[in-house]
Formats: C-alpha cells, sequence, structure tokens
C-alpha cells in the first residue's frame, strides 16, 4: 500500500528516548546499570524535540495536525503519558518532563478566577504541570523487558561464544588495543564495548581536553562497533526471538495507543512512551526497518523518536499505520517502509504481526524469562502456591460438595486481593483494551471490529 497524501491522521503513538546525560556503566552480562542524571543539554534536546512534536502535531495549520486535539491548554483526556523509571536513574522521566514542557508551553491561558474576581495564573508565566505515569521495572516489565530476564541473559552470553563475534573480536583487536590511553582504565574486551563508547561519547560532548586529544576517527569507530554490539544483542532472527525482548515488551504499550486512538467514545490520540535505547534496536529488528535501512541497525542517538502514525485513507476502509522516525537532532521525520511492505501498512496486518509476540502480563514475562523470583514473578509464584494449598479440601467428603465452589471463589479473591497489592496484578486504565482471548487485540472503529 502506497503513503496517501490526503489521509487523515488520527491519532500518534511516539516512543521517544531521552536526552543528553552524565555516563554510567551497564553490566556487559546482565546489562544492569548505574545510577546517572540529566544534563541542561538534555533537557534542551527534549525541549526542542517537545517543541517540534508541537508543531507538527498540536498546530491547526500543520498538514498533520491531530483534528480535535486541543493546541493551548494540556487535555488530559486526550493524551497518555509513560516514562521508565529504572534504567537511568530517573533520566527517562527528567527528559519526558522537559519533552512536555516544549508540547504544551507556559501559557497565560493557564489561569483560574475566584470567587472575589482575582485572576490567578500559574507560576512560571502559567506553566503547564503534565501528568506521566512513572514505570518502575520492579513492579512492570512493559519498559524493560531485558532486566532480569534470564532467557535473555543466556541470549547474551551465547552471542559473546558465536563465531561470529569472536571474528569480530579478533578483527578489532589491534583497534581496541590502542584504547587505553581514552578509557580511564575501562576493559577494552569487544564484550565492553557498550561502555567503552558511551565513556568516550560523553566526554567527547562534555570534556573539552578529552575531545581535542582523541584522534578525529577514533569515535566513529567506537560507535559502529558499538551499534553492531548492541544491535545484535538486542534482536533476533525471529520476531518473537528472546533478543527481541525489550520490543515484544513495550508491544503492548503500542498496540493499547492504536487501541486509546480507536476508541469513539473516549479516544486518546496522542501517546507518548519515554524509553532508553533499548526497546528501539528490538522495534526496528521486529518490524523489518533495520534491514530494509542497515544505518538504523544500531543505537539511536539522544531525543530520538518513533512516530506511528494512525490514519484514515481519504477512499476510506481500514487505517493504516505511517512509521516515521526522527534520529536525534535530525531536522525532521523520515518516513520508512516496514513489515516487508511499501508505504502505509493496515493496521490489522501490524496487529497480526506483532500481537502473537507481546508480552502482555507478568505470568507471560515470568515464563519467557525463566523467573521465579524478579520482577514480581516471586510473589506470583507464592500467590499460586498459597492459593493452590488453600483450596485443598481439608473437610469430609460430605461437606465438600457444599463448601468447594464457595471456597475456591474466596481463594480467587483473596489471591487477587494479594496480587494486587503486591504490584503484579493491576486493574487500570488498560482494563478496555483487552480483548476476550489473552494475546489478541480487537480493535473497533464505531462499533465494528476492523
Amino acid at each position: 500500500m502506497s503513503q496517501d497524501a490526503n489521509s487523515q491522521l488520527l491519532g500518534v503513538v511516539l516512543l521517544v528516548r531521552h536526552g543528553d546525560r552524565r555516563g554510567f556503566y551497564q553490566d556487559p552480562e546482565t546489562y544492569t546499570a548505574t545510577a546517572t542524571q540529566i544534563t541542561p543539554l538534555g533537557n534542551q534536546q527534549e525541549f526542542l524535540l517537545g517543541s517540534y512534536l508541537r508543531s507538527l502535531y498540536l498546530n491547526q495549520s500543520s498538514p498533520s495536525y491531530i483534528a480535535g486535539m486541543s493546541t493551548g491548554l494540556f487535555n488530559p483526556s486526550q493524551v497518555y503519558i509513560q516514562a521508565d523509571f529504572g534504567d537511568e536513574n530517573g533520566v527517562v522521566y527528567d527528559s519526558c518532563v522537559s519533552l512536555t514542557q516544549g508540547l504544551w508551553p507556559a501559557t497565560l491561558s493557564n489561569n483560574i478566577t475566584l470567587a472575589n474576581g482575582t485572576t490567578i495564573t500559574a507560576p512560571l508565566g502559567g506553566y503547564q504541570y503534565i501528568p506521566i505515569e512513572t514505570v518502575d521495572p520492579n513492579l512492570s516489565t512493559a519498559l524493560e523487558g531485558f532486566a532480569n530476564c534470564n532467557t535473555f541473559d543466556t541470549h547474551t552470553t551465547a552471542f559473546y561464544n558465536s563465531s561470529i563475534f569472536q571474528e569480530m573480536a579478533a578483527q578489532s583487536a589491534p583497534f581496541l588495543d590502542s584504547l587505553p590511553p581514552y578509557l580511564n582504565g575501562r576493559s577494552v574486551q569487544l564484550e565492553n564495548m557498550w561502555n567503552i563508547f558511551d565513556f568516550m561519547n560523553v566526554n567527547d560532548i562534555h570534556n573539552a581536553t578529552f575531545a581535542q586529544d582523541l584522534p578525529a576517527t577514533y569515535l566513529a569507530q567506537v560507535r559502529t562497533l558499538a551499534n553492531w554490539h548492541e544491535y545484535n544483542v538486542f534482536s533476533d532472527q525471529t520476531i518473537g526471538g528472546i533478543g527481541n525482548i525489550a520490543g515484544m515488551a513495550i508491544m503492548p504499550s503500542i498496540l493499547n495507543g492504536f487501541a486509546d486512538i480507536m476508541n469513539s467514545s473516549n479516544p486518546v490520540q496522542l501517546s507518548i512512551t519515554a524509553i532508553a535505547y533499548k526497546p528501539f534496536l528490538s522495534l526496528f529488528n521486529m518490524t523489518g526497518v533495520a534491514s530494509a535501512n542497515p544505518s538504523l541497525a544500531g543505537i539511536v542517538n539522544y531525543a530520538s523518536a518513533v512516530a506511528l502514525e494512525l490514519r484514515q485513507p481519504s477512499g476510506g476502509g481500514e487505517p493504516v499505520i505511517r512509521f516515521n522516525f526522527k534520529n536525534g537532532s535530525d531536522a525532521t521525520f523520515v518516513t520508512y517502509n516496514f513489515l516487508n511492505r511499501t508505504g502505509d501498512v493496515p493496521l490489522s496486518a501490524f496487529i497480526d504481526a506483532t500481537a502473537p509476540v507481546a508480552i502482555n502480563t507478568t505470568a507471560a514475562w515470568c515464563s519467557v524469562c525463566a523467573n521465579n523470583q524478579d520482577s514480581g514473578c516471586g510473589a506470583l509464584a507464592l500467590a499460586r502456591e498459597q492459593g493452590e494449598a488453600a483450596a485443598r479440601p481439608k473437610i469430609s467428603l460430605a461437606g465438600a460438595g457444599g463448601l468447594g465452589a464457595g471456597l475456591t471463589l474466596i481463594v480467587v479473591a483473596l489471591m487477587g486481593v494479594a496480587l494486587a497489592f503486591l504490584g503484579i496484578l493491576t486493574i487500570n486504565k488498560f482494563w478496555r483494551r483487552r480483548s476476550r482471548q489473552p494475546g489478541t487485540f480487537e480493535l473497533k472503529r464505531d462499533g465494528e471490529s476492523i
């Protein structure tokens, strides 16, 4: 399907990487990260990205204006925003705050008139305080599906032991052996490639002496190796392979975003998810964007954004998705083909390709990642065991018939309360998006399934 220049934009699902930050360290085996913090440059990058998105989607004179969206005051019924609050210790959330400042800048219209006739404008010239839902990876695996995932760690180790990795290690060894003067004691093993790149990149931005002393081609060579390293870790040969765990875990957020747009009674037309770089790698692999565009098979720049636009073709019929990507400081979005198709892709085709591998529940993640302890898996297993134990009959056979059904209902209810308290079972804004069968998504428009 080609791109329809006259299609109507119904809504947008945005994925946004954080802005510039201080350096940090990731374990090459598990990707457990140390704390860091955003910089003023990072805040500015996100603010500028937000301003660009505002000019594109919240500007009535723009051809990409989302019809009906408020262009001044923030309308919480039209927007949903979530931000990763685990990886990089709040950098993603802080970036998201700056992004929203660009999308919904301060306005004198953000005021209230009191009973005595006095008009009060919000602080800082009408600053708009935008609600952002934080996603703690200890309670939800949605935005960091790779963390504590044992099968993913096994995948990473297998990659390090593979012949292709050993060949690259041998090929790159002379160059890596020349880097110690610029790494302050860090390992120059290829397994440590992310940390090599991040240290050099951060210092090239913030350390004038380092930037002056670093040979001209070194950072580009390091980035090329880091791109190769990270793409191979966070991708797989099949769409549902464990290397794509970061993409499979975030996929329900994307599908839910489309479901919200298609909710004709109360559409949420703009969905924003703020993340680190890893889900981008998996998403580009899962959708075929990277295979068709090898330059995208790597680490996206700070303040990069994917905009999945849901559009109604001018000739009617099923809504379609347009895949746009802006790599950091690039001036504008670039549209890419995806899912081995040309142009816009029917929504149903996207759902058919991705919904079967989307990880919708904590229980599903625990199973895929072979984890019975972390990220709520331990509590889930304990609740299951306690529920099964409580359901076992402890009375005579004569009494069992009368009490069995009631006891089972009580046990199920108690398990639900326990899981909700522990943060494992959540009944939230996504309830209306779930279809009748796990693992599938049923989107409707004007009451009709699409």
